[in-house]
């Protein structure tokens, strides 16, 4: 086994990247926090003394994920594009887990900085909790998922999904610019989009997606009744929050199909939506996606954010 990282005199260097291609890098990293019952409730209701743990931890993360460079000898300076804390309690095992997602635009991968974001993130915890707690175990720093590069997606095995949700449903329209119907279940195509649906083609919004609960509360503050497919979209998700899933994540519907998120609304113009209800969702809250991966997608479908 050869290392990168030694030159032909055996010393240390930085690797030259020059001659690879930029690409899209993604990686997303986890630490768990192991910490006393009373300390992990202190921490949610914010009774900390120090302050608001779960806020200064954030910000710690994305810090040290910008100082990776800084920190780590042979990293390469990067310009990030995305760093992005989240939290996760776990109440019957006492332990708060962190995630990184970080993202750029360039020759080399972020997974240092992925793993660094969740490193300084429970260390500020530990810090910050330590006079009631001085037995908190930071466990399990671990890349969980990398894309990007010539080694592409890859995934470290039984992790758990960014976030996961159902597909409440499956709406279909011959042409554009109509009120879609739903159906049961629908064949996705690779690079193309929904089978018999209006927008399939080869360009960006190939899938129209919203969240159930924005029409659900669209429906309860108006009082409509506004059922699948009137806003025009083509899948209804539920049991995700869509408003933190960014361009460039991907959705994966059932066991096979993902779909790439290429943009996040646009613009608003008349269309039959406005002009039969008087309001609309896609144009602030629509995900418009391209098909990476084909397959037959149902109704009720688990659905996986991923990268």
């Amino acid at each position: 086994m050869s290392f990168t990282h030694i030159n032909e005199q055996g010393y240390a260097r930085m690797v030259d990247i020059s001659t690879k291609s930029d690409s899209n890098r993604v990686a997303r990293a986890q630490a768990v926090v192991h910490m006393l019952p009373e300390t992990l409730r202190d921490i949610r209701a914010g009774a900390v003394k120090k302050g608001d743990v779960l806020a200064v931890a954030q910000v710690a993360g994305v810090m040290g994920a910008k100082q990776t460079a800084q920190l780590i000898p042979m990293c390469h300076p990067l310009m990030l594009t995305g760093v992005d804390i989240d939290f996760e309690f776990d109440e019957e095992a006492s332990t708060l887990t962190i995630y990184a997602v970080v993202k750029t635009t360039g020759k080399t991968g972020v997974e240092m900085e992925a793993v660094t974001a969740v490193t300084v993130a429970a260390l500020t915890v530990y810090d910050m909790c330590k006079a009631v707690d001085r037995w908190i175990e930071i466990a399990s720093i671990q890349l969980l998922e990398k894309e990007g590069g010539k080694s592409g997606h890859l995934q470290r095995e039984g992790i758990k999904p960014v976030a996961r949700g159902r597909l409440h449903s499956i709406c279909i329209s011959p042409e554009r610019g109509q009120i879609k119907y739903e159906v049961p279940e629908a064949q996705v195509i690779t690079g193309f989009g929904i089978e018999n649906d209006g927008h399939a083609g080869d360009w960006g919004r190939q899938v129209t997606c919203l969240s159930w609960e924005s029409v659900e509360k669209v429906n309860r503050e108006q009082g409509f009744d506004i059922g699948p497919g009137q806003f025009a979209e083509n899948l209804l998700i539920e049991g995700i929050d869509l408003t933190r899933v960014g361009v460039g994540v991907k959705l994966k519907i059932g066991t096979d199909t993902i779909l790439k998120v290429t943009q996040v609304g646009k613009e608003d113009h008349p269309s039959v939506v406005t002009r039969t209800l008087g309001i609309t969702l896609l144009p602030y809250e629509g995900l418009f996606c391209k098909v990476i991966k084909g397959g037959l997608i149902k109704k009720g479908d688990p659905v996986e954010v991923l990268l």
